[in-house]
């Protein structure tokens, strides 16, 4: 039984952040490390009485909180508790990496949570997010957490291409199965956009290696510097197993080709971010540095937020992150987005907490560069975002012109879906309108055999919908192989409303 005035008589805490002047000298975890780690559990737990266990818990519910349908208040209670042991069980029981959603996620279960109906009065929503990340880390350091291998072997084989969050989920839970499982990653290292995408400050690449060395104990294989299709054969892929995984992203950055766009110092964000995330792994100096530049960043959401956060470390002289849309307000706006959905609101991330500008309702016009060929300055306007008659969005410019100072200029304007490859021809699949990938209620596309999860079928999302949905095409391919499967399956393709052909 929850504790019913947990929420009355106890504070909304949130982690608490290292300081700024320390944080951006290095690479290392933004989260205050605690001195006492008993003080920090009884401080958790604390925070977990505030969960009153509501009738309806719209915190798991796939259409407004997680997609997982992580077992929420059932945790919280046992962290109330001090079940430790148990919560890490039940949170285990829907998620098969919640350090990584601990770290990253941005909570829409937390956005859903009862107690933020009013937050004036309840004090705010309960601290999913804290407690989700502090039963995985204390799992871990507990030992609670173990290669779990399977009791028997089923004699089938799968392939997945690509190793980034879906693909794991997808990978650990057929392995679990008894399939043999083969995860096929065109980079040098395992992670997919975990490993690259995602800077080390959010999200500790040692949280990666570990998880990887509990599949690998399970008996799942890892095969790198593999771009199926062109390394490997899809005839050969095919031959190899009896179901393949397509959980390959969709990496395809969208561009703008303005004039200028060709200078030295223009880059798109994920060549930024890659080559920093490289420099951390020990791959030498990343040849894209903000490094005491003037560094304007295109894009409003996280990736840009990433690239911000990245530029501050790097040691840039001024960084400037542009939206074409207007500032959001500080608080939710029942009528544009009302509980238990996502509200549009404005939000600051612990990178626009470390310092930079950020302007609203502007888009770039052209690049200046010197004789060199080197950027040096961005022209912009003001604008304003409406819709044509077609429902299309167009930017329209509204004010003077102006220049500001860009010696390095970051596209972080989102992606268009999968890139087209030889994997793709040689399966005889054509993305969508979206640029995706379709699949049936089975989550199969188009190729027999062949399935799809993650952002390749849903464009690009959150960690937490990637690992939902592979849980989810592990199950299917289960049925396909043995015609019947124990697995669970969070989410169905028939319910995601990106998901059309």
């Amino acid at each position: 039984m929850a504790d019913p005035r947990g929420f009355l008589e106890v504070p909304k805490m949130e982690e608490k952040y290292r300081p700024v002047a320390e944080r951006i000298q290095d690479w290392e975890d933004v989260h205050e490390h605690p001195a006492d780690p008993a003080k920090e559990l009884e401080e958790v737990g604390t925070q977990a009485r505030r969960c009153m266990d509501c009738g309806i818990p719209f915190c798991h519910s796939g259409t407004a909180g997680c997609p997982l349908g992580n077992l929420i208040p059932e945790w919280n209670d046992l962290v109330r508790r001090g079940r430790w042991d148990a919560a890490s069980a039940r949170l285990h029981a829907t998620n098969n990496f919640p350090e990584f959603t601990g770290m990253v996620c941005p909570a829409p279960c937390e956005a859903a949570c009862v107690l933020s109906i009013n937050e004036r009065v309840t004090g705010g929503s309960v601290t999913i997010k804290r407690i989700e990340k502090t039963i995985a880390y204390e799992s871990w350091a507990e030992g609670f957490i173990g290669p779990e291998p399977p009791a028997s072997k089923t004699g089938k084989s799968v392939g997945v291409v690509g190793s980034g969050p879906a693909g794991l989920a997808a990978a650990q839970q057929l392995t679990r199965a008894g399939h043999d499982v083969t995860v096929y990653e065109r980079d040098d290292r395992v992670g997919g956009l975990l490993r690259y995408g995602i800077p080390e400050y959010k999200l500790p690449k040692a949280d990666i290696d570990r998880r990887i060395a509990q599949m690998r104990a399970e008996g799942t294989d890892f095969v790198v510097n593999c771009d199926v299709g062109t390394d490997l054969s899809v005839e050969e892929l095919r031959n190899r197993h009896d179901a393949v995984v397509l959980a390959i992203g969709a990496m395809e950055a969208r561009d703008n080709p303005v004039p200028g766009r060709d200078l030295k110092g223009v880059h798109l964000a994920m060549e930024h971010l890659v080559a920093a995330n490289r420099e951390c792994e020990g791959d030498g100096p990343s040849p894209i540095t903000a490094a005491g530049k003037h560094v304007v960043i295109i894009g409003g959401g996280d990736t840009g937020a990433d690239c911000l956060g990245t530029a501050h470390r790097q040691g840039a002289a001024s960084v400037v992150q542009l939206d074409y849309n207007p500032e959001l307000p500080g608080e939710r706006d029942d009528d544009r987005s009302p509980w238990p959905t996502w509200p549009l609101i404005m939000r600051t991330s612990s990178a626009h907490a470390e310092g930079g500008e950020r302007r609203y309702q502007v888009a770039v016009q052209r690049f200046l560069g010197d004789d060199e060929g080197n950027v040096t300055k961005m022209v912009l306007a003001e604008v304003r975002v409406q819709r044509d008659a077609d429902g299309n969005r167009e930017i329209i410019p509204v004010g003077e012109e102006f220049e500001i100072p860009c010696e390095l200029a970051l596209f972080a304007i989102g992606f268009t879906g999968v890139r087209r490859t030889e994997l793709l021809s040689g399966l005889g699949i054509e993305p969508n309108r979206r640029g995706a990938i379709s699949c049936g209620s089975d989550w199969q596309t188009d190729a027999p055999g062949v399935f799809v999860c993650g952002d390749a079928h849903r464009g690009a999302s959150l960690v937490v919908w990637a690992i939902a949905e592979g849980r989810s095409t592990a199950r299917a391919v289960d049925e396909f192989l043995v015609g019947s499967s124990d697995l669970p399956a969070p989410v169905r393709p028939a319910t995601l409303p990106l998901a059309v052909r």
